[in-house]
């Protein structure tokens, strides 16, 4: 093989193993779902590649006649997967004629492989294959017809394994195949691989969304994605009366709030609002500890609590880096219509007011949360925007952006 036929076929390995990785971190995640769907376009697209490519350790005919055997059964394999994703398996009687339909035709070919030579049988496959993926281009381009905006997606990727199947076809059947063919069906490959995890992960983000409405039912806030005001309270309660035994534990803490979201919406109306809580709410689950518990603190607030912190440090830190994050300015959309979300109507930044409290859970749960929030308020007179209780002298005072270094 070409020296620069290896780099682009390199890239494209490289590519299937990025889209193995992200399949695994999201089986980490529990999002199996997702996880099995791009975990197998890439294995199966990767095998394809290296059973075309002329990798495997065989004589040329055997090698065809396995080649035959391998396009058919890659082809059937992501038809399927195509149509799970465009929601076409969801009836057991037609998932059960996509089955035998698909099932049946790769082993009619396959037999008739048989009775061909091994050169005839792998071209006839590859074109049996390529048959396949137009049907299934067609498939989509119907799903999409009848308003399935995603199914665009899935056209794309389809037609880039086309191409893709196409150019490995050619390469099996011909070893003195000149680069650029490698060079276009590497590229439509890594472009198949891209356009399909996109699709992939558009089509079941929105099962994630609705596996936490089902787990928070009615207390479910859709604005920030988070614990709702009520379920809030339930939170607290449950957070400072679970014990380990009878053992007091420390709990850290910290409230936010946000000044002028009031005035954003006096301003540009309730849509720039909710986007602005929609973004300070992301930022905000991007950047605390994986343990810590989160939850709305009335309409222009968050909750944040830390189970047993090592030290009044450790809380100021968290404190510190959601200052950081939720103060960042923004783009916010000022329409409400889907079509204008992207376009930015308004630059806003939070003006946010921290309050950090290290306590324990001998306290109240509502004094510690109404404290908390209490010096939050009154962190938006500080420079800092944060505000801690000094034990010591007994009040509220500023804390520093920066921790104090040791001498």
């Amino acid at each position: 093989m070409d020296a620069l036929a290896a780099g682009f076929w390199g890239a494209f390995f490289g590519t299937a193993a990025l889209m193995l990785l992200v399949s695994l971190a999201a089986y980490v995640r529990s999002h199996r779902r997702v996880a099995l769907m791009a975990g197998l376009s890439a294995l199966m697209s990767a095998a394809f590649a290296i059973a075309y490519l002329g990798f495997l350790p065989l004589e040329p005919g055997p090698e065809a006649r396995v080649l035959a055997h391998v396009a058919m059964g890659v082809a059937s394999v992501l038809a399927l997967m195509l149509l799970s994703m465009l929601g076409l398996l969801r009836q057991g009687a037609r998932a059960q004629r996509a089955f035998a339909g698909l099932g049946g035709f790769a082993l009619a070919v396959i037999v008739v492989g048989w009775l061909l030579r091994p050169e005839q049988a792998l071209a006839l496959s590859s074109l049996a294959a390529l048959g396949v993926g137009l049907l299934m281009m067609l498939v989509a381009v119907r799903s999409a017809m009848r308003g399935d905006r995603l199914a665009w997606g899935s056209v794309t990727g389809v037609g880039c394994m086309l191409v893709a199947l196409a150019g490995l076809s050619w390469i099996a059947l011909n070893r003195s195949t000149p680069w650029p063919v490698h060079a276009i069906s590497a590229l439509a490959g890594m472009a198949y691989l891209s356009v399909m995890a996109a699709a992939l992960w558009a089509r079941y983000s929105y099962l994630l969304e609705l596996a936490e409405v089902m787990a928070h039912g009615p207390s479910y806030d859709p604005v920030t994605r988070m614990r709702s005001h009520s379920e809030t309270g339930q939170m607290v309660g449950d957070f400072f009366f679970r014990r380990e035994g009878s053992a007091t534990r420390p709990v850290g803490v910290i409230a936010v709030c946000i000044a002028n979201l009031y005035a954003l919406e006096n301003l540009h109306g309730r849509a720039a609002f909710n986007h602005a809580l929609f973004v300070c709410a992301g930022r905000l689950r991007r950047c605390v500890p994986a343990n810590m518990e989160m939850g709305r603190l009335g309409e222009d607030g968050f909750l944040l609590l830390l189970p047993n912190p090592s030290d009044l440090e450790r809380v100021q830190q968290v404190a510190r880096i959601v200052r950081e994050r939720l103060s960042r300015p923004l783009a916010l959309s000022l329409s409400r219509e889907p079509a204008g979300l992207e376009a930015a109507g308004t630059q806003w930044a939070a003006e946010l007011g921290i309050g950090v409290l290290n306590t324990s859970t001998q306290v109240r749960p509502s004094q510690a949360i109404a404290t908390a929030r209490a010096m939050a308020r009154t962190a938006w007179s500080y420079g800092s925007r944060l505000a801690v209780y000094d034990a010591e002298q007994g009040r509220i005072a500023e804390l520093p952006l920066q921790p104090a270094s040791v001498a």
